[in-house]
């Protein structure tokens, strides 16, 4: 594993745009094509098996905590227990994932956290990078069979939902939400699905037939959501998940609380102790010198404080921390000339399906972390 600096394209800005990506540069580059790193088959083997190994871990972790009742750890509500339950005994449709690893590809690739329910950064690995590579070194490749396996498992789950039209929803006004969404409908329509797109904000509950419906009042039975779960259980529209007498399918089902929720990571580590892919994780900061504390539910690197021998050594400020915290063992992401990685490792259905690299100045992967291609050597 290597960085290694280049200069960007010419006019690449005109060029990802023509990609669909607008959202390239915000107060500072998101994309930064002015570096890529470099993987050889070896490595990209072990994020690969580390990926598939920790997906099923996470998922021994769910039936764990559903049999031993351990909600109040995560702080979910109790009215929506009984829906995460049945869509977990259901085998409730799920098309994505995002591990976040530490990994320098040298040691072992430690997990950091898993975005289960609203990972982003989704197009920028499937889409983006694949491009930029075709420019940059047509016969080169990459750890990146992202596009091909949303399709296919898009197509596997057809049979799973109701003979229906597929909503695809997010919020307003968010370009990187839009892109992700629209790029994850444009998937669902090459597996020959009926689709739709509804603002999150613009459906509406049917409050005679209890059921959610769109703008022309349709009944609203398969909807894939970029909208975290905690936020939609903390409103009172949210309520009516419970309520629904059709019972719609949600993507990510409600079972995706458990593992996006920073609780998962004590609970895997009681689960699979001193696994060479876990950090230590409490939830109590016990006898760690050495040590990250992470908001349960915080995202975009909030509210996370960095101590290094008893001494803060990073802090981000947030709205996060109300809902409590997790304590982790320090693992320093690894260092490239002032340049830190983290490396997001995709789930598709049940399988890795490729990487994507934020990387920031500091050890704490932000809201202003860029996103750098990569490549596998021969």
């Amino acid at each position: 594993m290597e960085r290694i600096s280049i200069t960007p394209r010419n006019n690449w800005q005109h060029t990802v745009e023509a990609l669909g990506f607008g959202f390239h540069t915000a107060d500072v580059a998101y994309w930064d094509e002015s570096a890529y790193y470099t993987f050889s088959m070896q490595e990209i083997t072990k994020l690969e098996t580390v990926t598939a190994e920790l997906w099923d871990m996470c998922l021994q972790a769910v039936q764990y905590v559903i049999d031993h009742n351990l909600f109040d750890q995560f702080k979910i509500p109790q009215f929506i227990i009984p829906h995460i339950i049945e869509s977990w005994d259901n085998d409730a449709p799920a098309i994505y994932g995002r591990f976040d690893l530490c990994y320098d590809g040298v040691g072992e690739p430690k997990l950091l956290e898993f975005n289960a329910d609203t990972p982003t950064s989704l197009f920028e690995a499937a889409i983006v990078q694949w491009f930029w590579l075709k420019d940059f070194d047509e016969p080169k490749d990459q750890f990146n069979s992202l596009h091909e396996k949303l399709i296919a498992y898009w197509k596997y789950l057809k049979d799973y939902l109701y003979n229906d039209t597929l909503y695809f929803t997010c919020v307003k006004e968010v370009l990187e939400d839009f892109t992700t969404t629209a790029y994850l409908q444009d998937c669902a329509m090459q597996a020959d699905i009926t689709t739709e797109f509804i603002y999150i904000e613009d459906i509406g509950w049917d409050n005679d037939n209890h059921f959610f419906v769109d703008l022309n009042d349709q009944p609203i039975k398969n909807i894939f959501k970029l909208y975290p779960y905690e936020w939609m259980v903390n409103e009172s529209f949210g309520q009516n998940l419970i309520i629904d007498k059709l019972k719609a399918i949600w993507i990510e089902p409600s079972w995706k609380m458990i593992l996006s929720n920073k609780a998962i990571l004590p609970v895997l580590w009681q689960l699979f102790p001193y696994h060479k892919n876990l950090l230590p994780a409490y939830f109590t900061r016990g006898n760690l010198k050495d040590y990250v504390k992470k908001p349960l539910l915080s995202r975009e690197g909030a509210n996370i404080t960095i101590v290094e021998n008893e001494k803060l050594l990073a802090n981000s400020d947030g709205e996060y921390g109300e809902e409590g915290f997790i304590f982790q063992e320090l693992k320093k992401l690894p260092d490239f000339n002032g340049n830190f990685p983290v490396i997001g490792s995709w789930v598709v259905g049940q399988q890795p399906a490729g990487i994507g690299i934020r990387e920031s100045n500091g050890l704490i992967t932000d809201n202003l972390s860029r996103f750098v291609p990569h490549l596998i050597l021969p």
